[in-house]
C-alpha cells in the first residue's frame, strides 16, 4: 500500500529531437520528484518514531552499560554488544512511539503541539503506522533477544508494552498522575541496557532507575504547562490541566530532589568522585531551576516552564556523560 500519493507520471510525449525509447541509463535514473517522494516517506516515518526521543534514552542507557561491565567484569562491554542494544533499544523506542501515533491520532489532529505529526497530516495512514510499529517492536526485541539475553528482551518487550497499552490507553487519559506512573517505561532503558551486560539487575542498576523515574515529572510538567491549553482542549488530565501552577511547581521541586537524592545514592556504592562532583553541581541546577519555576507560580508570574525543561534535558546528559567517563577511573 502507498504511504504517499503517488508521484507525478511523467508525460508520454517523447521531447522534440528525442528518440521514442528513453536509453536504459534514463529510464533507471529516479526523477527529482521520486527523490523527493522517497525522501518524504523516509522523513514521515522518521517523524513516527519521535527521535529526539529516541536519542535521549539512548543516552542514558550505554553509560548503564559501562558501569555495569566494569563492576560485573571489571572491563568494559563489547562494542558489539553496545550497538546491537543501541541499535534494538533506539527500534524499540521507535516503535512505541510510532504506537503512540497511531493510538493518539484521534487527539494529535486537534493539538497545536501534535498537528504537524504524520498521521494528522495524512503522509502515513493509521494501518500503515500501525503495522510499522508492530513490526519494529517484534523485530527490536527479536534482535536484544538474540545478541543479549532474555532478561534484556523481555524487559525491552514489557516497556514498549507499558508505554502504549498502560500509559497511553489508559493513564495518560484518565489521571493526573500519567506522567509519574508513566516513568516506568522511560526509566527502563537503564535496566535494559544493565540486564544486557550482566543477564540480571543489581542494585545499581535500580538506583539508576531510580534518577530517571524521578526526574520525569518535572522534565514533562514543564512542557506540560506550556501546552497546557492543549491538553485541555482534548480533555487529557495533565497535573498542569487540572491542579494549580503551584501544586505543579511545587510537585515539581519535590520531584528534582528526589533526583538529585537519588543520583547521588549511586557515589558512595559504585563511582568516584567525578560522578559525585557533577551530581552534586548539576542537580544542584536541577533542583534551583525547579525552585524558580514554584516561586515564580507563588507570585503569580509567568513559570518560563521552559527553562526548567531545557535545563533538565541538559542535565540528565551531563550526569550520564559523567557516569560513562568515571567508569574509566573506578
Amino acid at each position: 500500500m502507498s504511504l504517499l500519493s503517488d508521484p507525478p507520471v511523467a508525460s508520454a510525449e517523447p521531447a522534440a529531437g528525442t528518440a521514442t525509447d528513453p536509453s536504459p541509463s534514463t529510464a533507471s535514473e529516479p526523477t527529482g520528484m521520486e527523490r523527493s517522494s522517497a525522501r518524504g516517506v523516509i522523513a514521515a516515518y522518521a517523524s513516527l518514531m519521535k527521535l529526539r526521543i529516541v536519542e535521549l534514552l539512548l543516552i542514558t542507557t550505554v553509560p548503564a552499560m559501562m558501569l555495569a561491565a566494569r563492576l560485573h567484569h571489571d572491563g568494559l562491554p563489547s562494542l558489539g554488544v553496545v550497538l546491537t542494544v543501541v541499535v534494538g533499544g533506539a527500534m524499540a523506542a521507535g516503535a512505541a512511539n510510532a504506537l503512540n501515533c497511531y493510538i493518539d491520532r484521534d487527539i494529535d489532529q486537534l493539538m497545536k503541539r501534535t498537528s504537524r505529526r504524520p498521521l494528522p497530516q495524512h503522509t502515513v495512514t493509521p494501518r500503515n503506522a500501525l503495522v510499522f510499529g508492530l513490526v519494529l517492536a517484534v523485530l527490536s526485541v527479536a534482535l536484544i533477544w538474540i545478541t543479549t539475553n532474555a532478561v534484556a528482551a523481555l524487559l525491552t518487550l514489557g516497556a514498549i508494552a507499558y508505554y502504549d497499552l498502560v500509559y497511553t490507553l489508559w493513564l495518560k487519559r484518565r489521571t493526573a498522575q500519567n506522567t509519574v506512573l508513566g516513568g516506568v517505561c522511560g526509566a527502563a532503558p537503564v535496566l535494559i541496557g544493565w540486564s544486557a551486560i550482566t543477564g540480571d539487575l543489581s542494585w545499581e542498576a535500580w538506583i539508576l532507575f531510580a534518577v530517571v523515574f524521578f526526574w520525569q515529572p518535572p522534565h514533562f510538567w514543564a512542557l506540560a504547562v506550556k501546552y497546557r491549553d492543549d491538553y485541555a482542549a482534548v480533555g487529557i488530565p495533565m497535573l498542569p490541566v487540572v491542579a494549580t501552577l503551584r501544586r505543579v511547581g511545587l510537585e515539581s521541586v519535590v520531584y528534582a530532589w528526589l533526583t538529585l537524592a537519588a543520583s547521588l545514592a549511586l557515589w558512595p556504592l559504585a563511582t568516584t568522585l567525578l560522578y559525585a562532583i557533577v551530581a552534586v553541581v548539576t542537580g544542584g541546577l536541577f533542583c534551583l531551576e525547579a525552585h524558580r519555576m514554584y516561586n515564580r507560580a507563588r507570585r503569580d508570574e509567568d513559570l518560563k516552564p521552559m527553562r526548567l525543561f531545557h535545563w533538565s534535558t541538559t542535565y540528565l546528559t551531563l550526569l550520564f556523560v559523567a557516569l560513562a567517563v568515571d567508569t574509566f577511573l573506578i
